[in-house]
């Protein structure tokens, strides 16, 4: 399977026993909209409802951490996942945090993951049918978590990143909070960037019908901010969500996969040791 699947890929696909569909909708704290009660209102048959701050570390004040692999092992499981099954991810934005749980099945070694092209909106767009009501209960699955320390960064790491240049950080934000001319979306948190970092916005991947850019379009992209292929990358933005669309179009685009930098820029900038820049 793909990484990235289309809608008419999983309108035919849709119903066979071995593919579960979840929406992994994320609002920004500065959306007023419930992302579960939308999905009640109308949700692609079949799908479940995949939390990212529930399938998360609760040890942490910084939002939807990646959890441990024994939690990550047990909430998959209860969400009904096992390690046969295939599991496409969607947003009701379009490609906003489908990619994240994508990017959490990788992490813990899942690699019959995907995203849905266009997401919801595209899929209604078509005029392909939708159910309402909350997800069907699932019997729990037997899912063994194989941790992959590669595709996950820490504060260290990026510290010596920082200081060594060892690898260059893509950050997914809009290019006002890269450079602290605009807000971040959560109260009290500075905008700006990480020393060398580069900014590529997440939605410059993406076309205007909210679907991702064909492969070469991202490799050039990606060039833009000298991610060539040369260097070690990693992805970053506002609390790793965004930041996985950037993985995203870097396994697409055929470019080394890079670590998410989970915590991103909140707990960079929340940090008082770390080093801010912005770009007047």
């Amino acid at each position: 399977m793909q990484d990235l699947v289309s809608t008419e890929w999983l309108a035919a696909e849709l119903g066979a026993p071995d593919l579960l569909v979840f929406d992994t909708t994320k609002y920004l704290p500065n959306e007023p909209r419930d992302a579960q009660a939308e999905f009640a209102q109308a949700h692609i048959p079949g799908a479940g409802f995949f939390d990212i701050d529930a399938v998360a570390d609760p040890e942490t004040d910084l939002p939807h951490m990646a959890p441990t692999p024994g939690r990550a092992s047990r909430q998959l499981g209860a969400l009904g996942i096992s390690n046969r099954h295939r599991v496409v991810f969607y947003d009701q934005k379009g490609l906003f945090s489908a990619a994240r749980g994508w990017w959490l099945m990788r992490l813990f070694g899942h690699e019959r993951a995907a995203v849905l092209d266009g997401g919801l909106p595209k899929w209604l767009k078509e005029g392909r049918p939708t159910e309402a009501g909350p997800a069907h209960a699932v019997p729990r699955q037997d899912f063994w978590a194989d941790f992959i320390a590669r595709r996950l960064a820490g504060i260290g790491d990026i510290k010596q990143i920082v200081a060594d240049r060892s690898a260059l950080i893509l950050d997914a934000r809009a290019k006002g909070r890269f450079d602290g001319t605009a807000p971040e979306p959560r109260p009290g948190l500075p905008s700006g960037h990480m020393p060398g970092a580069a900014s590529v916005p997440a939605s410059d991947l993406l076309a205007a019908d909210g679907t991702m850019l064909p492969p070469e379009q991202l490799r050039a992209r990606f060039a833009q901010a000298g991610a060539d292929g040369s260097r070690a990358l990693v992805t970053s933005c506002g609390t790793g969500v965004t930041a996985c669309i950037l993985a995203l179009g870097l396994v697409r685009a055929g470019l080394p996969e890079p670590a998410v930098y989970d915590g991103s820029w909140t707990e960079w900038a929340s940090r008082p040791e770390t080093s801010k820049e912005s770009t007047p």
